[in-house]
């Protein structure tokens, strides 16, 4: 298991592979990770990495944050994130890993914070079927019917699928093809759907579910 990376969602663009079809890419810019801390076996019972990006201003953090990277000897940075790591793949603090960590063609696995829709009800939440759209129904199209029981139990279940708030949660999409690196830019195009919006911060690792 390796480390993954920190990325920013930038939007989609289209490209064209060697057989001259069009692919829709998702744009994701990930900047130069430094590895911040490690956590081992020894001390913390599982072995990970630490990695930083963006750096920023001193003010702009908190004091813990501040003292956090005055100890590392390292430039403040605004994003940190840990990552599980097997024992052979660590990392040594202060090295850096960039885009050309992934290849061209790999599958990666891309977790991110979904897009927020507000409130909604439970056909666009859960795809529910609505009531009919005739036969004595006039005004409750989009209900989503009864959510209770008879007398006993008397009560809705915990968990029923029911209207409410929906997005703005963590979505990991599983799977995404790699379809194009660039370097110099720190560019990953990816094939398929990353979740979140635009300028939004995603983690890209290793897929871990690759089908045999």
């Amino acid at each position: 298991m390796r480390s993954g990376l920190i990325g920013r969602k930038l939007g989609m663009t289209q490209l064209f592979n060697e057989q001259g079809a069009q692919v829709a890419v998702t744009v994701v810019q990930v900047k130069p990770c430094v590895v911040v801390s490690q956590k081992t076996v020894e001390k913390d019972g599982y072995t990970s990495v630490q990695l930083g990006t963006e750096t920023v201003p001193a003010s702009k953090l908190s004091k813990p944050l501040r003292t956090f990277f005055e100890k590392k000897e390292l430039e403040p940075m605004r994003l940190l994130r840990e990552f599980r790591v097997s024992q052979e793949n660590m990392l040594d603090a202060g090295s850096k890993i960039a885009v050309d960590h992934f290849a061209k063609g790999q599958l990666v696995d891309i977790a991110g914070t979904s897009v927020g829709k507000g409130f909604a009800g439970g056909m666009k939440r859960h795809g529910f079927g609505g009531m009919p759209a005739s036969h004595g129904v006039s005004v409750s199209h989009r209900e989503i019917g009864s959510t209770g029981n008879r007398q006993d139990p008397g009560k809705v279940f915990k968990n029923k699928k029911m209207p409410g708030h929906m997005g703005a949660v963590r979505v990991t999409t599983l799977n995404l093809v790699v379809e194009e690196i660039d370097t110099d830019r720190g560019l990953l195009f990816i094939r398929g759907s990353v979740p979140g919006s635009k300028n939004g911060i995603v983690y890209v690792r290793d897929a871990i579910k690759v089908a045999r």
